[in-house]
């Protein structure tokens, strides 16, 4: 059966991506002077202005959070007044309170370790409700749906030629979308390329067009999934000089699908960015990517995603499911199993496995937060054994 599926990305001068980009790095900033801290922090921007909120505990030290902001504006490229957003003159508001006591008592010391009898990995609680999905499929050499993949890569091209000066007229915002037609599960071709690039005044629709395509287009789609249908969409409308937090508003966590597998999984509504690892939204995310990877990547089936839920101030998951998709080579119960056994969803158990009470958020604001093997997420450590074990279980 043959079906199209979509998904796209955005740069990180895009205004949701930049009020990411900031929350991640305040976050950085609080967990390199505390490891133990806790933040939530969101951050919204507009037109020469951002407001940084939310609830930072930090035990020792001191941040400052307007530099923090400057900084990770100017990295991004928003550095000349004409955009309407440039880090030198930004107007930086912070309403900064301390977690909230409620929900430190459930995170300080779970419902389990209260009632005694527990080990180390019972000690903390998660620090909500909520339910949090993992996903890997074979379709790319990173394991991600490929639609997702490459609309990535486009915007990081993107992103690359406008550094380095290859395209000098191109401005941080930016946008991309590939279709992918897909033939009993497996992609065959490339329906359509959608590209859309800020950019100054002075450069002329055609050339951006050519450029476009030439610079980034071409050299990010793999020339053997497209054909003479293939539709390409460079700046449809003709014009994109007004982009960033001038031309739309952004906030913090509202490209939570870009952030994870591009609607090819489930998502529980949660966002990443500004979060430290107690918040589960993120740290249990990563983790059921990390289990997803490893079963994919031992062979025991070719698609995997996986559903974990927790109660607020509870170290144990209240539930944790599996669907291959019948892609299998044992049933789904018996990966199950497997996992029960090699992996532990407990927050503590997911911050010492990963290593997360380190400065490393900033880097996965942009460009999702799944795919990259510079992230402890992605690592395929437990392959092996899984694939062992299966292989067992299959005979």
């Amino acid at each position: 059966m043959k079906r199209l599926f979509t998904s796209e990305s955005v740069t990180e001068g895009h205004p949701d991506k930049v009020a990411d980009r900031i929350s991640d790095s305040v976050l950085d900033a609080m967990i390199a002077l505390d490891p133990d801290c806790r933040v939530a922090c969101e951050t919204t921007v507009t037109t020469g202005m951002v407001f940084v909120m939310g609830e930072i505990t930090l035990h020792n030290g001191y941040a400052d959070i307007p530099k923090i902001v400057r900084d990770a504006v100017k990295d991004i490229g928003y550095t000349d007044p004409e955009l309407g957003f440039d880090y030198r003159s930004l107007a930086i508001n912070t309403a900064i309170n301390e977690q909230s006591p409620d929900i430190a008592l459930g995170v300080d010391k779970s419902l389990e370790a209260k009632s005694g009898d527990t080990d180390d990995y019972d000690s903390v609680g998660a620090g909500d409700q909520g339910m949090m999905f993992g996903y890997a499929t074979d379709e790319t050499e990173e394991l991600m749906p490929l639609p997702l993949s490459l609309s990535h890569k486009l915007c990081k091209k993107l992103a690359e030629v406008r550094k380095s000066g290859e395209l000098k007229y191109l401005r941080p915002d930016g946008k991309a979308q590939v279709s992918v037609e897909y033939d009993d599960g497996k992609p065959v071709r490339i329906s359509a390329v959608v590209v859309s690039a800020q950019h100054s005044p002075d450069v002329d629709i055609e050339t951006l067009r050519k450029d476009i395509r030439e610079k980034v287009i071409d050299a990010v789609i793999p020339a053997n999934m497209t054909d003479a249908s293939t539709k390409y969409f460079i700046n449809p409308t003709g014009r994109f000089v007004t982009g960033g937090p001038h031309g739309d508003s952004g906030l913090t966590g509202r490209k939570i699908i870009v952030d994870t597998y591009g609607g090819a999984a489930g998502h529980g509504g949660g966002c990443f960015s500004g979060k430290d690892p107690t918040k589960v939204d993120r740290s249990a995310s990563y983790y059921a990517r990390y289990v997803a990877k490893n079963i994919v990547a031992a062979g025991i089936c070719k698609r995997l995603e996986i559903q974990v839920a927790y109660a607020i101030g509870v170290a144990h998951p209240v539930s944790v499911s599996v669907n291959s998709f019948g892609t299998g080579k044992i049933p789904d119960e018996d990966i199950l199993k497997l996992i029960e056994k090699h992996f532990d969803f407990r927050p503590k158990a997911i911050i010492d496995a990963l290593d997360l009470k380190r400065p490393i958020y900033a880097a996965t604001s942009a460009y999702g937060h799944f795919g990259n093997p510079d992230f402890p997420w992605e690592k395929t450590d437990k392959a092996e054994i899984l694939k062992e074990e299966s292989a067992a279980a299959a005979r």
